[in-house]
């Protein structure tokens, strides 16, 4: 269960990436004319706003694809259509029109669940059921007389009867799940800053799970009623409210952690500054830049527990701060400067100007909060624990750019990583699957028993995890992808 939701929670971010085409294009579109949003800007405002909105109205379509999709063994497109099909089938089965048809009943009796049934929760629900249809039946031998139907064409078949009686059973369950969600909705609305606060603490809390981003499904998207990034770039709601619960991330991601990074520097060993400063650079300034803070973060996750424990108690406070005056932005990727920036242009933004004078606070706590612990606690950050030392002898590119990810000629130069991964997890012989999100190859192996995490922590890693007896995650940095290719020929070239 935990290796099924851990990809899960991977294969969220394949929507969940779009987003930003759709925060660029109404940034802009607001830029030039405020009233572009709601449809009263001038006409190329207005041109740009509508091509936003598109993607920020179709979110459920783009879950139910983006699930099927990567949830399929082999990530293949046949999955993706059929995620397709079965979103159709229930939202057009289920909608309001068709199901006043089907209840003999004027529109205006039918149950009001049934006028959002096109939503985000439903998108999940249609891409697990299709990926699991994919997966069990893309294989499948038809009889001569219906072969042409065999294999990946008979998924699409399967996904759309299956909807069909997953529609009936939604038809009596849909109403009160969805007066459930809308309660629930309602009561974290109801708790204000302090419900932005614990949504924030349990936020960071989950990332090493991955589980992070189902949570934030609840709060960002339509789920329970929230909607708060799609609320936010369509400028809809309350002032001050909409965005309560991403602006608080704001002064973590562009402050907190870039601080925590120059403590952690700070405490390295003298003869492994240079090689903790070049990391912790890098980490510090995509967390800034864009908002990606998982190579800074596991930095010190597994070594440093506490500090985890330590930032997501930050993470609920900065939250529960920006909540409680009313600062609020918003983003569509995550709260780097990036969204900060092109979050300034959206009517609904309130006073996003003192999310910088909470960052500047956020990260002077950070920096002494961080130092303090790391000196009372004798805590193994990087630079603290000899890894480091034994990483450069064995990729020197280390001590050049902080991740091994480029040569000093500019080419990629992760061949000594890879080869000490591939050689730590056991070969060809013990690879099941090779998977990456953002930042971490997440690998499903015969036997994690066997891996050796000393090799991985000397091939420049920044750490690793096993999640069970099958599976690992290995955490690498912004150029995993590079990586993950790497491997996954290594793997071939041994077959």
């Amino acid at each position: 269960m935990k290796a099924y939701m851990q990809k899960f929670a991977q294969s969220l971010m394949l929507p969940i990436s779009i987003l930003p085409v759709a925060g660029l294009l109404l940034g802009i579109a607001s830029f030039i004319d405020p009233g572009a949003i709601s449809g009263e800007g001038n006409s190329v405002a207005n041109f740009l706003a509508n091509g936003g909105l598109a993607i920020l109205d179709n979110l459920p379509i783009l879950f139910a694809v983006g699930l099927a999709f990567g949830m399929s063994k082999d990530k293949n497109g046949a999955a993706a259509l059929s995620g397709l099909v079965s979103f159709l089938v229930v939202t057009n089965v289920l909608s309001t029109e068709s199901m006043a048809k089907t209840l003999h009943m004027p529109e205006e009796k039918v149950n009001l669940a049934f006028g959002d049934i096109s939503n985000v929760f439903v998108g999940i629900i249609c891409g697990l059921v299709t990926a699991a249809i994919y997966n069990r039946f893309k294989d499948t031998k038809l009889p001569t007389a219906f072969a042409f139907f065999s294999g990946k064409r008979l998924v699409p078949i399967l996904s759309a009867t299956a909807m069909l009686v997953i529609s009936l059973a939604l038809m009596f369950m849909w109403p009160p799940v969805y007066n459930a969600l809308v309660m629930f909705g309602e009561f974290i609305s109801k708790l204000g800053p302090t419900g932005a606060g614990l949504y924030g603490f349990f936020n960071r809390l989950l990332l090493p799970f991955g589980l992070h981003h189902a949570l934030n499904q609840v709060f960002w998207f339509d789920i329970a009623g929230i909607n708060d990034i799609a609320n936010f770039w369509s400028s809809k709601g309350e002032q001050g409210i909409t965005g309560r619960y991403q602006a608080g991330l704001f002064p973590i991601m562009m402050f907190g952690l870039p601080a925590a990074a120059l403590a952690i520097w700070k405490n390295a060993e003298k003869r492994n500054k240079k090689v903790v400063g070049s990391l912790m650079l890098a980490a510090g300034l995509a967390s800034f830049i864009t908002g990606i803070t998982e190579p800074l973060e596991f930095s010190f996750l597994v070594v440093a527990p506490m500090l985890f424990v330590l930032h997501a108690v930050l993470t609920g406070i900065s939250l529960f701060i920006a909540a409680m005056f009313h600062w609020t932005a918003g983003f569509t990727f995550s709260a780097g400067l990036i969204d900060y920036l092109l979050s300034l242009s959206i009517p609904i933004a309130n006073k996003p100007i003192m999310l910088l004078v909470l960052g500047l606070v956020m990260g002077v706590v950070y920096f002494f909060a961080f130092d303090f612990a790391i000196r009372i606690f004798n805590l193994k950050t990087p630079g603290r624990d000899g890894l480091m030392e034994e990483a450069v002898k064995q990729d020197p590119s280390l001590a050049e750019n902080g991740e091994g990810s480029l040569g000093k000629d500019g080419d990629l130069n992760v061949s000594n990583k890879t080869k000490l991964i591939y050689e730590a997890i056991g070969g060809k012989d013990n690879i099941e699957a090779i998977d990456h999100c953002a930042t971490r190859l997440r690998l499903t192996l015969n036997d994690t028993g066997i891996v050796d995490q000393e090799k991985i922590k000397k091939s420049g890693a920044l750490g690793n995890k096993i999640i069970s007896d099958k599976n690992i995650q290995i955490i690498i940095g912004t150029d995993v992808q590079f990586t993950a290719d790497e491997l996954m020929q290594m793997e071939q070239e041994d077959r």
